[in-house]
């Protein structure tokens, strides 16, 4: 065989190997984008999911608990019950359950607000880190 058909077939092989592992990496990519807007709060069209809660949310201290709903003490002093059931997301770092919630730990609840000002929820966030500065100092500097 000429050294001519030998270079060819070597290329064509390379090219071929190219090309499929291009075509799987691309397979790859969609799966990894669809679980990164899932983990983060979006749709597979880059829409924020939180569109699908009505109302505002609602955070502060839980100060009472039963085994349905929970009351907030908002940053404000106002109070609002939050209805949770089984189907209700309850997360913190790591997926979470009602026996999680506790006294004195603070909340944010996203769901619907009902027509006597309660608020179902559709998810609570134990200790959210939006809005605060942490640290061992909860004053900033300069």
């Amino acid at each position: 065989m000429k050294p001519i058909y030998v270079v060819i077939i070597v290329l064509a092989v390379g090219a071929a190997g190219f090309f499929g592992g291009m075509k799987y990496q691309q397979s790859k990519i969609g799966a990894f984008r669809m679980n990164t807007f899932r983990q983060f709060g979006q749709d597979t069209n880059g829409q924020n999911a939180a569109r699908r809660y009505t109302g505002r949310p609602v955070s502060g201290e839980i100060i009472n608990i039963d085994d349905n709903s929970v009351t907030v003490k908002m940053p404000d002093g106002q109070s609002k019950i939050v209805l949770f059931s089984d189907t209700t997301q309850i997360n913190q770092a790591t997926q979470a359950t009602k026996a999680d919630l506790k006294q004195g730990s603070q909340v944010a609840v996203f769901g619907s607000e009902n027509s006597d000002g309660s608020v179902t929820a559709q998810n609570i966030q134990l200790n959210p880190q939006f809005g605060r500065f942490q640290g061992p100092n909860t004053t900033p500097t300069q």
